[in-house]
């Protein structure tokens, strides 16, 4: 008699899941900016770390979010300070408050699986981060402002500016009309003018857009054969 256990067997035919897992830099992203906000987290709701624990998220933004100021301060002295330079990378990892952080880690899920697929997990790193430090740069260099950086949105637009790229070549494979690969960054950029309308968002939507246009670009050189087609593309508008 055949084991009976083999009719309940719902594994997938060729013993892998049928779900495609996240690639595993995108889960390490995702961890590096879960962890610290769960920590923030419990820390505010006094669970953890006694009553400075209230004070942790503050003292992370200053410790390392990026600021503009600094950036002016050093770029009149020249002074490099490696602790300051360090905020560049860090100010990613740290949000202003849960749905701040929610947000961004729902966006790095969806988007970094799908560039990641399309263009392998080094892209997906040297977007997220590129994207980080461009943002950044921009933001110093262009406002005045005494406000904070912080949080993972200008990499996470930085991702969807890979995605938009990825989109338009598939598009234009297909001869559909390209501009549509543009529609996420379009409907993201109107949400946060309409939220600007009734709420003092800031300037951060400057940074945001910086990191657009660098994964945009980016991804002309990370993509395989990317140059070829959009200078193909070009031989043909």
């Amino acid at each position: 008699m055949s084991d009976p256990s083999h009719r309940f067997d719902h594994r997938h035919p060729d013993d892998s899941s049928p779900v495609n897992p996240l690639p595993p830099v995108v889960v390490v992203l995702f961890m590096a900016i879960a962890l610290p906000e769960a920590a923030f987290s419990l820390g505010a709701a006094g669970l953890i770390g006694g009553p400075e624990a209230v004070g942790w998220r503050l003292a992370a933004i200053q410790s390392y979010g990026f600021s503009g100021d600094i950036f002016d301060w050093m770029l009149a002295n020249g002074r490099w300070v490696p602790q300051h330079l360090l905020r560049f990378l860090s100010y990613p990892f740290v949000h202003l408050g849960v749905t701040h952080a929610l947000f961004a880690a729902v966006l790095l899920l969806a988007l970094g699986k799908l560039v990641g697929e399309a263009m392998g997990q080094l892209a997906v790193l040297v977007i997220f981060f590129g994207s980080g430090i461009f943002g950044a740069l921009v933001y110093a260099l262009l406002l005045d402002d005494p406000a904070w950086v912080a949080g993972a949105y200008p990499p996470v637009y930085g991702l969807i500016g890979g995605y938009s790229f990825v989109m338009w070549q598939q598009l234009a494979g297909r001869g559909a009309e390209q501009y549509r690969a543009f529609s996420l960054i379009a409907v993201l950029m109107g949400l946060q003018l309409i939220w600007g309308v009734f709420f003092d968002v800031g300037l951060g939507w400057v940074s945001d857009l910086a990191g657009f246009v660098f994964g945009l670009c980016a991804s002309v050189v990370l993509v395989p054969g990317g140059m070829a087609r959009l200078l193909a593309s070009l031989r043909r508008s």
